[in-house]
């Protein structure tokens, strides 16, 4: 839902010499109007393929399509061969290179992906077709691919040794999505009766490049914002992402490590049918984005991931919750209950919710599930639980003195809270560290209540 489709038709009509649409552009000026190159689309958006029968002949009929809106014969044997014979018909044909533009090059695998053995049919079928851009490279004048993820060169693009991804170089870091330049002045009408800061919370915060870029906007959210007038998860709630959910339940995630995550660069490529990077998994698919990067070794970059904004946050915390043994209908009861506790400081009232909320857990799941070994996963619950409310939460705020485990703001007070397991440590070790650490100093300057609470778990007694 950011634009790549719409850039890929972008670039056709560009190609295409079609001038009168760049009248007063940018492009107008810097582009030779003189030369059009013949295009060659393919474009998997559309439905979902469930087999590899199905996928050869949805490229048999895109070949067939572009032969016939081209003027050529591009009849051949295999579908590879059909597609070879395209690209040098059409330069024969209309005495110019080809461009070549692939639109959600990656869909039928994405759509396959909790079968293994489909997507890696998916996979072989798409490798069969992208290798005749290496192939027929004397032909292609330029080609350019989008999707959702980044498949490895050696599963997907076997052979295309130049490929050239831009999906985090800095130049390109505001291709898709919307700057604060662009509402501002794009959109400056919309933008009456709306606080911009509001804005900025709930839909700003993409960043591909590094925290030095611009950050853009989901322009999805931004449209629907302006023509609806309120704020809402728009963009989230246009596909449950059942599959991510699943992935992390299996594979235990700590839900706070989401707000703050490392990683290296090759293991935000790492993504293929048979081995999915969880951090690659919640880049690509939007969950996380870049907040900074380090080289604590030259050359070597460490990236920072976490939340882009307020919308992700929230919906996808709230989308977890079940993944992490917290029944909805019970859930909703409870989250009515939570506001107005913090809003009056009714610390009683929190440790009797927090105790049913825990109580709550089903026995069988919590016996079941690897992840009920670790503190981690009693930690997860807590901060996904007041996450997906949509209240402000820091995870491991630092101060001089170390990081609390979470601080909470809300209706003019501050909540800092200390997690400990009483079978690791002696019970009261949880506030006696918030105490004797000086947490709390940083936030005396806000003149506000502050509220120091340990939580102390027992896996005995969940």
């Amino acid at each position: 839902r950011f634009g790549k489709s719409l850039f890929l038709d972008t670039l056709a009509e560009l190609c295409s010499a079609n001038r009168a649409l760049f009248r007063g552009l940018e492009a107008e000026g810097h582009w030779d109007w003189s030369r059009a190159y013949p295009g060659v689309r393919l474009s998997f958006a559309e439905g979902v393929l469930s087999d590899r029968t199905e996928l050869d002949a949805k490229i048999g009929e895109l070949l067939d399509e572009n032969a016939r809106r081209l003027q050529v014969d591009a009849s051949s044997a295999t579908l590879s061969g059909r597609f070879h014979r395209l690209t040098r018909a059409v330069q024969d044909h209309h005495r110019e290179r080809v461009v070549v533009l692939v639109d959600e090059y990656d869909k039928p695998i994405l759509d396959n992906l909790t079968n293994v053995e489909t997507a890696r049919a998916m996979r072989d079928g798409l490798r069969n077709l992208y290798s005749v851009i290496k192939e027929a490279d004397a032909d292609i004048r330029f080609a350019f691919l989008t999707g959702v993820s980044k498949f490895s060169k050696v599963s997907l693009f076997s052979g295309l040794n130049n490929l050239n991804d831009i999906t985090l170089d800095a130049p390109y870091a505001a291709l898709c999505g919307y700057t604060d330049a662009d509402l501002e002045e794009v959109f400056a009408p919309e933008l009456e009766g709306l606080d911009r800061e509001v804005i900025r919370d709930w839909y700003n915060g993409y960043r591909w490049g590094g925290a030095e870029v611009d950050a853009v906007y989901n322009p999805f959210d931004a449209l629907l914002l302006f023509q609806k007038r309120r704020f809402a998860p728009y963009w989230f709630e246009t596909a449950t992402p059942t599959f991510l959910v699943d992935v992390l339940r299996e594979r235990g995630v700590y839900t706070p490590a989401l707000t703050q995550w490392q990683s290296r660069p090759a293991l935000l490529g790492r993504f293929d049918v048979e081995q999915i990077a969880t951090e690659a998994l919640l880049f690509q698919t939007g969950y996380l984005t870049l907040t900074g990067v380090s080289e604590p070794i030259p050359n070597k970059p460490l990236y920072r991931l976490g939340f882009p904004n307020y919308e992700v946050e929230s919906s996808l915390n709230e989308a977890l919750l079940p993944a992490l043994g917290l029944e909805r209908d019970a859930l909703e009861q409870l989250m009515l209950r939570l506001p107005a506790l913090l809003r009056t400081g009714d610390i009683a009232g929190l440790e009797t919710y927090f105790e049913s909320l825990y109580a709550s857990l089903p026995h069988d799941w919590y016996r079941n599930n690897p992840i009920a070994r670790y503190e981690g996963h009693y930690a997860s619950v807590f901060y996904s639980h007041f996450a997906a409310l949509g209240l402000e939460v820091t995870v491991e705020d630092a101060s001089n003195t170390g990081k609390v485990d979470m601080a909470v703001t809300f209706a003019g007070r501050v909540y800092l809270f200390e997690f400990k397991v009483v079978e690791q440590v002696p019970e009261g070790s949880a506030l006696q560290q918030l105490e004797v650490r000086g947490y709390a100093d940083k936030y005396r300057s806000r003149n506000e209540p502050i509220h120091l609470i340990g939580v102390e778990f027992s896996r005995e007694q969940r």
